[in-house]
């Protein structure tokens, strides 16, 4: 037992000093004496946290440790205060580190010491981002805040109030599915429209497109094309498309794990064939033309209200259709309507497949699905480049696209 109080003390003094090193680091510069706490404050804090902890089990009384926590919070407090009338400093960040580092050297000793070391962990990393974290909020806009609230609202407020059964005689219709894979869509979308806008279009022809693709390789696509009517060299704007289109069969290879990982052997082998074969042939183009230009604007806010509210009813619908058509007709009115969707949203479609009910349908019909929505799609993109673009742009496009389709068409006829 006392072995273990010892272990608990040094994980609780480890914390402090670990926080510690942070603090001390940034300060390192600074005149010995002019700054209040550093290294070796910090080790105490958290000692003294895992003291006041033990202490407050001893005594029974909780109220020893809040104590503490109070006295550590008044005196650092006080220094910090005085310390930033004499620099100019305003921040608070360092006495909030202190009581951070004090609870979490009082849950060494009275708690789970995993989740302290990892409290512990996660409490420096966000001290030692500053700068990054600084920057990230000076580069993007009102309007992306705005949507990592709409996240918030979405997932917390909105997800847990709706109903989680079918409304629909076929099954599908469950409100809180579909506004979870609402959720889930958007936010893997905004993580591209955030690349985009963090790394900007200065990096290149190949990053824009493959961060663009998460959001939406259609919009990049046309994008391209239109970029294509000003410029004669459109090899590397094909091979971005052609990199757009490999992200997108990925993405949705992303999707069918986290939702309905039992399907993935019907549909990885071809999607990952015809991703490799896309992938090449926009490498292989964009690198025999460095000269590239880059997309500007090819993405929107994933996060606008109408869009998503445009999404998740055209989802709701087609989940319905396809319970219907599954129910009545089996996996063969599951496959019209994703070829059909495919057409004009892979997300709805794929989305669509994966809530079908497998003992109607069965796995391998909704893979089927699932691929079809894939192919349906890529006719799609292609169909608007042919309306956006000139024929040096997408009858290269076209050919790459063929020949990945055909490559996963061989996987499909082989495993089969």
């Amino acid at each position: 037992m006392m072995e273990d109080q010892f272990f608990r003390l040094g994980v609780a003094l480890a914390i402090g000093l670990l926080v510690g090193l942070e603090r001390g680091w940034r300060a390192r510069e600074e005149a010995e004496g002019s700054r209040t706490a550093g290294l070796r404050t910090f080790g105490l804090f958290g000692l003294l946290g895992g003291i006041f902890a033990m202490l407050a089990a001893e005594m029974a009384s909780p109220l020893v440790f809040a104590a503490g926590l109070l006295g550590v919070a008044a005196l650092f407090g006080t220094y910090q205060f005085h310390e930033g009338r004499h620099g100019g400093n305003y921040s608070v960040t360092g006495t909030v580190a202190g009581m951070g580092v004090f609870g979490l050297g009082g849950l060494a000793v009275s708690g789970d010491i995993r989740v302290a070391a990892a409290g512990a962990a996660a409490l420096a990393a966000i001290l030692a981002s500053r700068e990054l974290l600084h920057t990230t909020l000076r580069r993007i806009s009102w309007i992306e805040l705005r949507s990592a609230l709409v996240l918030a609202v979405m997932t917390t407020i909105i997800l847990p109030l709706l109903p989680d059964r079918t409304l629909d005689p076929w099954g599908g219709l469950n409100l809180r599915e579909i506004w979870f894979f609402t959720v889930l869509i958007a936010t893997i979308s905004f993580a591209g429209y955030i690349a985009v806008r963090l790394l900007g279009p200065a990096r290149g022809l190949l990053v824009s497109a493959l961060a663009g693709a998460l959001a939406s390789s259609t919009a990049v696509t046309v994008a391209l094309a239109r970029m294509a009517n000003d410029t004669a060299q459109v090899r590397p704007l094909v091979g971005a498309a052609a990199l757009a289109g490999m992200v997108s069969l990925l993405r949705v290879l992303v999707v069918v794990t986290l939702l309905r990982h039992q399907i993935l052997p019907h549909v990885a082998g071809p999607a990952l064939c015809a991703a490799a074969i896309l992938g090449l042939a926009g490498l292989a183009l964009l690198l025999r033309s460095p000269d590239a230009q880059h997309p500007q604007d090819t993405l929107r806010n994933p996060f606008e209200l109408r869009a998503l509210l445009v999404f998740a009813a055209l989802f709701a619908g087609l989940s319905v259709v396809n319970a219907a058509l599954a129910g009545r007709f089996g996996g063969s009115g599951l496959t019209v309507t994703s070829a059909l969707s495919g057409m004009f949203d892979v997300d709805v479609a794929v989305l669509g497949a994966l809530r079908a009910d497998a003992q109607l349908a069965g796995l391998p019909m909704i893979g089927a699905a699932i691929l079809t929505a894939l192919a349906a799609n890529a006719i799609g993109r292609i169909a608007l480049a042919v309306l956006a673009g000139p024929a040096r742009f997408w009858l290269p496009l076209l050919g790459c696209t063929a020949l990945a389709a055909a490559g996963g068409a061989a996987v499909l006829v082989l495993a089969g």
